[in-house]
């Protein structure tokens, strides 16, 4: 398969459909988390497709590689503030294992990537 667009990337895909389980899951969220822990799920969330998205596009492959490791970064943050949310009980566990999973294999594909962009 040849890769046109960052589209064509199963990473991408699979980032934007955590983006959407992430947003499912902040709309339950109480109100007093709107415009903290709310705001900053959905920020890291949406940041892992955009610098896939972005690094793809920006030429050569030394971008690529530092826009993936801004993804892999962002995906850390996501575990952290979906582990904050889970600690202050703003999350039933069978909705945190389900967007947990599909973020550990983004994480681990973007890792793969990376792996192999270094050599």
């Amino acid at each position: 398969m040849t890769i046109n667009s960052y589209k064509d990337l199963i990473v991408w895909q699979k980032a934007v459909g955590v983006v959407i389980e992430v947003y499912k899951l902040t709309e339950k969220y109480p109100n007093e988390e709107k415009y903290i822990l709310t705001r900053e799920t959905r920020r890291s969330a949406i940041s892992i497709p955009s610098n896939i998205a972005e690094g793809r596009h920006r030429g050569t492959s030394k971008d690529f590689t530092r826009f993936l490791q801004i993804a892999f970064a962002s995906g850390a943050e996501l575990e952290t503030q979906l582990t904050i949310a889970e600690r202050l009980k703003v999350v039933s566990d069978v909705e945190l294992a389900n967007i947990q999973s599909k973020l550990t294999e983004v994480m681990k594909m973007l890792n793969v990537m990376l792996y192999k962009m270094k050599k």
